[in-house]
């Protein structure tokens, strides 16, 4: 099998390395650098079975790789997460998803070794940028790549549904009629009035609805 077969490449490459010296354990693995504790830790990895997907990238590995390599939209950590630093050790707020959302922030205390060792590993290389949204679906695009899509494929739109303008009203039979030229998503258009006018409805108070 693919994942057995994958799973005993991985073990064999990882205990090479560890022959030659070339791991570090940190932390709550500091133990492993013990010969012994390192083979207890890799028996127990060969009983579990492993599951490995593998599929080629519609791109070619190039597009991963460079999608890989630009794949972040900010540093690692912000200023308003770092509570305390003794000189020695930081202390910061970090989040545990696995929580329920009341106790999901926590604090964590590291020596400051250890803290920096983690903050260089989201540290881009020169050259590369920063950005946040990639893909077929991002937001920035995604409604001219689905249409640009259902026209390679030769598919027809879809109905438009009751809560869709009216064309004999609006007068256009565009599909970027009334489109967000930001999101793609559909506007509605509650006024319209002439420059120098002054509208009649103003827009309502924010009720907490989050557009990003």
């Amino acid at each position: 099998m693919l994942s057995r077969l994958f799973r005993r490449l991985f073990l064999e490459s990882l205990t090479a390395a560890y022959q030659a010296g070339r791991l570090q354990f940190f932390t709550d693995q500091a133990a492993l650098a013990e010969p012994a504790a390192f083979q207890t830790f890799l028996a127990a990895l060969r009983k579990v079975e492993w599951v490995v997907y593998a599929k080629r990238a519609f791109g070619g590995p190039d597009a991963v790789l460079g999608y890989l390599s630009r794949y972040t939209h900010r540093t690692a950590i912000a200023n308003s997460r770092l509570v305390a630093f003794d000189g020695e050790r930081v202390t910061f707020k970090w989040k545990d998803y696995r929580a329920k959302a009341g106790a999901r922030y926590k604090l964590m205390t590291l020596d400051a070794d250890e803290f920096i060792r983690r903050f260089l590993i989201h540290v881009l290389p020169d050259g590369f940028h920063r950005i946040r949204h990639y893909g077929l679906f991002a937001n920035a695009n995604r409604a001219n790549n689905i249409a640009l899509a259902r026209r390679l494929l030769r598919v027809p739109d879809p109905a438009p549904s009751s809560r869709e303008p009216d064309v004999a009203k609006n007068g256009r039979l565009d599909q970027d009629w009334n489109a967000c030229p930001c999101c793609g998503g559909r506007m509605i258009i509650i006024e319209t009035f002439e420059p120098g006018c002054q509208p009649r409805l103003w827009p309502l108070p924010s009720i907490g609805h989050d557009s990003s």
